[in-house]
């Protein structure tokens, strides 16, 4: 008997009554049915999430917010029914919480109280996060819990953007008037510079005149510690000259009061000799006269009266020497009148000077005490003058990198107008704008399910038929009949009924979900050929254990849901796990499937059929090397029936 013998000889037994027919076309449909269906119910759920009924309660009282009263909350539930992400119902929280229970609301989205005044509180001393409650019901939907925690995140997002870009526009108006005001700070600072280089020379030139006078004062009070010690000895001495001059004036009265006596007797004397000189040539003359009348001879007169001249001579001589006498007496009772008087305005000066020089002297001390402390005065000036040249050298110093550094603060804040701070804001609260790009993209969420469910579903397929398809022809074995074409009967008959399976699966997925195929005829291709891939594995395990290959075949299928990476990533799987993915064949059909699908990498198909082809080849050549063992070995197990039927 040949192959297609075999072949036809299984159909017409599958085919031979109606229930037969029935029964085959059920498990024909099974594949058809399981991914249609699947991927059908969850074609594009995101884009129904509109659907989906949500509670929202908003409790906030409103607060100031960047100095305006304003209630968030109010604005975000706007915002929130204005939109389609979900069907948003704004009720009381009591209203929420029993349309939670009822299964009326799938989840509830609560805006605190406190949520604006939280908000607000970023901008103060003690900032603190505003909340958003949400509540689930699992008993609900598990998977509502998923969506109301991305919702929720979404309309923190949305807030914490409208927020920050009001709180940046803010900010940035603040930075602009700062920069104004630097600005004017660096104006100051540079008059400020400007001013200290003036004041630096000054304390400089203050300092070297703080530092002669320093000296100065040295030599002053030096000089007027001696002269106060002059003025000491000026004043005793003075005051002795006043003593002194006290009794020579004292002492010139009395001469002048004497000399004054002399003089009036010295003018009476020069008076009568004065008279006496004055009257001779009239004595002359009478005695002349008398002796004429006494009768002698004029020679005889003569005579006598030369006799007078000798006297007269001497008289007249007496009498310019009294007189001269007189007049030096004069002068001497003047000289001693002057004298009294030049000696008592001495004496007067003398007491004036002694009072004068007691003066100097008091005043010489307190100068002398005053140059010491203007000694020491001049000399902590000197080193305050010192100080402070220095100090403004510091102070320029600083005041030169203030300025600098507020000119560089100044470069370092943008100039910008109120457009531009308005554009910074919107940036500054969404800072990444996301860029997506895509190798590869699916078309829907159902077609991202639709390689694992289209590789699920041919398992499935080819396990069912297994249900009614004898694995091996009893009859051909008995006769003898050669193993390898036995197998390959065996293996093309649920492979040639899988085919039809997967034709069907392929027609609903491209035509009645309309799911885009990059490269449809490969995508078939790849159906076909792990449908083919799975009747010889699950042919191999009926041939060795029969009714438990079975079920092996079953426990192969869940294995390779979970390994197959199908939904999420295989690499988070576990360890055990994630080796299966690498060894079992599901795998390698879903990612072939995503690249002629999407229209990905189509190298990496080949190193995926290989896999599956050494599956393939591997599950024929076992099933072969069971069919020898039946043709030479009968076993009680093979007469015992099987479990499944």
């Amino acid at each position: 008997m040949k192959i297609p013998q075999m072949i036809a000889a299984e159909l017409r037994r599958l085919t031979s009554t109606r229930m037969s027919v029935i029964a085959l076309v059920a498990l024909l449909a099974v594949p058809i049915l399981y991914g249609g269906l699947y991927l059908w119910a969850n074609q594009d759920p995101y884009g129904n999430l509109s659907s989906v009924p949500v509670a929202l309660v908003v409790d906030d009282r409103g607060a100031e917010v960047n100095g305006q009263q304003r209630n968030l909350g109010d604005e975000a539930a706007e915002q929130l029914l204005d939109s389609d992400t979900f069907e948003w119902h704004r009720v009381t929280s009591d209203q929420a919480d029993a349309g939670l229970e009822t299964g009326d609301f799938d989840f509830i989205v609560t805006l605190p109280a406190d949520f604006s005044d939280a908000v607000a509180s970023l901008s103060s001393d003690s900032p603190r996060q505003a909340g958003i409650e949400l509540r689930t019901n699992d008993a609900n939907n598990y998977l509502a819990s998923t969506i109301g925690t991305q919702a929720v995140a979404r309309i923190r997002e949305s807030v914490a953007r409208k927020v920050t870009d009001e709180a940046g526009l803010t900010l940035l108006d603040a930075l602009h008037t700062i920069r104004v005001k630097l600005v004017d700070a660096t104006d100051g600072a540079t008059q400020l510079v400007d001013g200290l280089a003036s004041a630096k020379d000054g304390s400089s030139q203050l300092a070297s005149g703080s530092a002669t006078l320093a000296d100065g004062s040295v030599q002053l009070a030096d000089g007027t510690a001696q002269l106060s010690s002059g003025a000491v000895g000026l004043r005793d001495g003075t005051a002795q000259l006043r003593d002194g001059a006290s009794q020579v004036a004292d002492g010139a009265q009395q001469v002048a009061g004497g000399v004054d006596r002399i003089d009036a007797a010295a003018r009476r004397v020069g008076t009568a000799a004065g008279d006496a000189a004055a009257q001779l040539p009239q004595a002359r003359a009478d005695i002349a006269t008398a002796l004429a009348d006494a009768g002698l001879d004029p020679a005889r007169i003569d005579e006598i009266l030369s006799r007078l001249d000798p006297v007269a001579e001497r008289l007249s001589a007496a009498n310019g020497r009294v007189q001269d006498t007189v007049a030096q007496i004069d002068q001497l009772d003047d000289g001693a009148r002057q004298v009294a008087a030049g000696s008592a305005t001495l004496a007067t000066g003398a007491a004036s000077a002694a009072d004068g020089a007691s003066a100097l002297a008091d005043g010489a001390g307190t100068a002398a005490s005053g140059a010491a402390q203007l000694r020491d005065g001049s000399a902590q000036l000197r080193d305050g003058a010192e100080q402070l040249d220095s100090g403004l050298g510091q102070l320029s110093t600083g005041a030169t990198q203030l300025r600098d550094g507020l000119a560089a603060g100044v470069d370092q804040i943008p100039d910008s107008d109120d457009a531009t701070r308005q554009a910074q804001a919107q940036a500054i609260s969404d800072p990444v704008a996301v860029g997506t790009s895509a190798v590869t993209t699916a078309q829907n969420y159902g077609a991202g399910l639709a390689p694992f469910f289209a590789a699920l579903a041919g398992w499935i397929g080819i396990y069912a038929l297994f249900l009614i398809v004898k694995p091996v022809s009893k009859r051909a074995i008995t006769a003898l009949r050669s193993p390898v074409r036995v197998t390959l009967a065996g293996w093309l008959t649920p492979t040639a009924l899988g085919a039809l399976q997967m034709v069907g699966l392929f027609t609903v997925l491209a035509i009645a979900l309309q799911f885009s195929f990059a490269n449809p005829a490969a995508a078939l291709g790849i159906l076909l050929f792990a449908s083919a891939t799975y009747a010889a594995i699950v042919l191999a395990l009926n041939v060795w254990l029969g009714s438990v290959g079975q079920f092996l075949g079953l426990v192969l299928m869940v294995l390779q849901l979970v390994t197959a990476g199908g939904t999420f990533p295989w690499q988070t799987l576990p360890a055990p796990l994630a080796a299966l993915h690498h060894v079992l064949p599901m795998g390698y059909v879903v990612d072939a499937m995503r690249q002629v699908m999407y229209g990905g990498d189509v190298s990496r198909v080949g190193p995926d059929l290989l896999v599956l082809g050494a599956w393939m080849v591997g599950g024929v050549l076992v099933a072969a090397i069971g069919v020898t063992r039946m043709t030479h070995h009968r076993t009680l197990r093979d007469l015992q029936p099987s479990l499944i039927g």
